[in-house]
């Protein structure tokens, strides 16, 4: 039989590696060795069995310790030296350990590590949303969301017992949440696991449960939340209110509360960025002779004079007449696009007065007019 190689340096380590080391190499070189990643090659099996036995003794605090002191003479036999009726040791191997390596080759089954179920956990983040005019999101509001979301229990703060009482480790799991069985197989060791019975998964058994939650140690609770809408914000944006959500579990943090803002459509105004756009008609006698008009703005109305010979057609910035950034940032401007309006329901002498007015323009009146018919004729 050929001489057992130093565990240490089976795994590529030094004496006195960390139980993280062991962890971490084991990991790199199952992956690499294990058979089903190397079908047939008879080496990478007997490494593959080699690193296990390793790993085997030196992630067990005792059976390292023994290991330290003694070498091979002060491992506990079952887990030896020589060969056994499993195919890769007594000892064998034990595929829960791989359960975080190959479970996303081999869709699970391997059993492998579980939460503690008494870790701090976080809680679930809610959504919700909110309608705001077009107004409140230019310049910012205040709104009140309702929302329906999970508290600690104020009774028993959350440990889920009766006043004066705690909560045992359940004695079945040693407070895991889940019970692991090893079994001998034709490969060697394998071990499963599952929820335990006794406790239903949660590591501890509550005898006196709070009345007031029935020992889930949370109860659902209607909130009434006022919400500070940022000058500026747009229409399908986000607000995150850290740690208004669900209650964490066993201490943990409370999710955070995500709203949805909606801004309604306006009559008049559009919104391009922090710009805001808008139509307006005018006469065709102000487009002639020009006129000062009055804009609709989201501050108001404003004065603004046009020039004579406006075209229908024609965009007029009011500068800083926008939306505010958002963050502080240099609020936007506000495009206006005139169009003349055609009078309708003339009387005969509004028309003769028209006619004998049209007779009177030359080309030179109607540049565009001009323009537009001479490349037609090209």
């Amino acid at each position: 039989m050929a001489e057992k190689r130093d565990y240490y340096e089976v795994l590529g380590l030094k004496r006195g590696a960390s139980e993280e080391d062991v962890k971490k190499a084991y990991k790199k070189l199952a992956r690499k060795y294990h058979p089903d990643m190397n079908p047939g090659d008879k080496d990478a099996e007997e490494k593959f069995k080699e690193i296990n036995e390793a790993n085997e003794i030196l992630s067990d605090p005792d059976k390292k310790a023994r290991y330290d002191q003694f070498g091979f003479a002060g491992v506990d036999p079952s887990y030896g030296a020589g060969a056994g009726a499993g195919g890769y040791g007594a000892g064998g191997f034990d595929f829960g350990d791989l359960g975080d390596i190959f479970g996303s080759f081999f869709g699970g089954g391997f059993g492998g590590t579980r939460a503690n179920p008494n870790a701090p956990q976080r809680g679930e983040s809610l959504r919700t949303s909110v309608n705001i005019s077009f107004e409140e999101a230019a310049f910012g509001c205040e709104k009140d969301v309702v929302i329906d979301r999970v508290e600690q229990c104020d009774t028993c703060h959350g440990n889920g017992c009766a006043s004066g009482t705690t909560p045992e480790i359940c004695p079945e799991c040693g407070g895991r949440g889940y019970v692991q069985q090893r079994r001998q197989t034709p490969l060697g060791y394998m071990s499963t696991s599952a929820p335990c019975s006794r406790c239903g998964g949660r590591g501890k058994i509550i005898h006196q449960p709070c009345k007031t939650c029935r020992g889930a140690g949370s109860v659902r609770k209607r909130k009434t939340i006022k919400v500070s809408i940022p000058a500026g914000i747009d229409n399908g944006q986000t607000i995150s209110l850290r740690a208004q959500g669900n209650a964490g579990k066993n201490g943990g943090p409370a999710g955070d509360l995500l709203i949805g803002v909606s801004v309604r459509p306006h009559e008049l105004f559009r919104r391009e960025g922090t710009s805001v756009l808008c139509e307006t008609p005018i006469t065709f006698a102000q487009a002639a002779l020009g006129a000062e008009l009055e804009i609709p703005t989201i501050d108001g109305k404003v004065k603004y004079a046009i020039p004579e010979g406006t075209q229908s057609g024609t965009t007029f910035r009011l500068k800083g007449k926008g939306i505010p950034g958002l963050n502080g940032r240099a609020r936007g401007d506000q495009y206006v696009t005139v169009y003349i309006e055609t009078p309708r329901n003339l009387t005969r002498e509004q028309k003769e007065a028209l006619r004998r007015f049209s007779e009177t323009l030359g080309e030179r009146n109607y540049e565009e007019n001009k323009s537009f018919f001479g490349k037609f004729k090209k």
